[in-house]
């Protein structure tokens, strides 16, 4: 273990971070608020504490090993997690529930429990917005890019913050390269994203804002009624085409745009299959809410089943009404769409596409076995044969998956939630969603102080798709 590596590059992220609290600051002074010191002092002190870890620590060359990667990743979480609740903190939220707030922020889960988010001084919703931008796409990958100048080999950190793709992660053949070309396409689609919601009559701050939160698929907003506060069927369906994008792969968008293959979204197996589901999920609660009269205007019924079933499946967690309180079995339909989630190697959260596409492949050759026990099946998605060893992993991921679901969900009950609102939330937070079921629906306030440290746990678990942080509690991996 390379501890003086690990604590070098620590120290080049809380400085780099440190930088995010800026823009809050320069808000201050604009519209004349006065929790100034609520950015200005954590700002001081994680930037010449990272200056000082960074000082310290560095080397001619300091490289990174698989183990370091798996440290790194995990320290960057947590760490970071509580450098961004000192600003909630000076707030004045409790110390839990301003760790709550920044571990959700940063995770672009979009949990909450801040309520009156209209009053609320512009800094510090400026700065909600900008942990989930930095959180979407990963500090760590945009520190990857600027590594080499430290002499840090960044590889097994790349491939760290990127879990969960069946495909060759590197865009490029520099690691380096990739993380920038990455962070190229972060930046575009959030521009792109900004200027339409101008366009569609959002003001500047507000453009901005939700800009930053829907391209990293967080869902927080600026107003407690979140994108129903704009009653704008232009700025949803800006909303519903950016939470699509970011819900694809990043190595599908670097295709169309570097690679001059504007086509791959159409031939690419994993996201015609995403979008499959989401066409069906949205289906089948515009027929529900069309049937069970909700909605006195058809075309109403069609945008709300359209927009939800979007920001749910794709884990943003936008929303312009209590889905919550539609009939029947809709809102748990939802619910479960979230569990897939996005596609590998975007800002979603999830189990992932590719992988339910491989189970139900898996789950589908299984059955032909039975009816033809001496025939020869492969699995396959679109023309690429999925290697056994690759459905292996992927359904071991799974059984931890649930085993881990069930773990946190007795946790929770036992915190005195009932059980829909501890099913929800647990799914809500592991998958990186955001809004839940029952008492956790609007926000997460009445969440006792233990249930919401088991929720920021769950979230972080979410976020680093299990592995990667469970890995760290066995022996085998401190005996390397």
């Amino acid at each position: 273990m390379n501890f003086k590596s690990i604590f070098n590059l620590i120290g080049i992220l809380l400085v780099v971070f440190s930088l995010s609290f800026l823009p809050p600051i320069l808000i201050t002074i604009i519209f004349n608020e006065s929790n100034y010191e609520a950015f200005f002092y954590p700002f001081l002190f994680l930037f010449f504490l990272g200056g000082i870890i960074w000082f310290f620590t560095k080397q001619k060359k300091l490289t990174l090993n698989i183990s370091d990667g798996f440290v790194v990743t995990t320290l960057f979480w947590i760490v970071l997690a509580i450098a961004g609740s000192l600003p909630f903190n000076f707030f004045g939220l409790d110390i839990i529930s301003a760790l709550f707030e920044s571990v959700s922020g940063i995770t672009t889960t979009g949990a909450t429990t801040i309520v009156g988010l209209d009053d609320m001084p512009k800094s510090i919703l400026l700065y909600r917005q900008l942990l989930q931008w930095m959180g979407g796409m990963g500090l760590i990958i945009l520190a990857v890019a600027v590594m080499p100048a430290f002499g840090i080999g960044g590889g097994q950190l790349y491939k760290m913050e990127l879990p969960g793709s069946h495909v060759n992660q590197k865009l490029t053949p520099r690691i380096a390269d990739s993380a920038k070309a990455l962070w190229k396409i972060y930046v575009g689609l959030t521009l792109a994203c900004c200027m339409l919601y101008l366009i569609a009559g959002m003001g500047v701050f507000d453009a901005i804002s939700h800009s930053l939160s829907t391209v990293a698929g967080g869902g927080f907003s600026t107003h407690d009624e979140n994108i129903g506060f704009f009653n704008n069927g232009f700025v949803e369906t800006i909303c519903i085409v950016f939470m699509l994008l970011s819900a694809a792969s990043f190595a599908v968008h670097y295709s169309a745009i570097f690679g001059g293959k504007p086509l791959k979204y159409i031939y690419d197996s994993e996201f015609r299959f995403f979008l499959s589901v989401v066409f069906i999920i949205s289906t089948i609660v515009f027929i529900f809410l069309y049937l069970s009269n909700s909605y006195a205007d058809v075309y109403l019924a069609l945008e709300s089943a359209i927009f939800h079933t979007v920001s749910i499946v794709t884990t943003s967690g936008f929303t312009t009404e209590n889905f919550s309180l539609w009939p029947g079995f809709l809102p748990y339909l939802l619910l479960v769409g979230a569990f897939m989630g996005a596609c590998s190697q975007s800002v979603g959260g999830g189990i992932k596409a590719w992988r339910v596409l491989i189970m139900m492949n898996q789950a589908y050759k299984e059955i032909l076995k039975t009816i033809h026990p001496n025939a020869v099946f492969s699995s396959k998605i679109g023309a690429k044969v999925i290697d056994a060893k690759i459905a292996e992993r992927v359904w071991g991921f799974f059984s931890i998956y649930v085993f881990i679901f069930m773990f946190l969900l007795l946790a929770m009950l036992g915190t005195g939630l009932n059980f829909e609102s501890s099913f929800s939330a647990v799914g809500a937070t592991l998958n990186n969603l955001g809004p839940g079921l029952g008492e956790v629906s609007r926000n997460y306030l009445e969440v006792s102080d233990l249930g919401k440290l088991i929720l920021c746990f769950a979230m972080i678990l979410g976020r680093l798709e299990i592995f990667t942080l469970l890995v760290l509690f066995t022996p085998a991996f401190w005996n390397r």
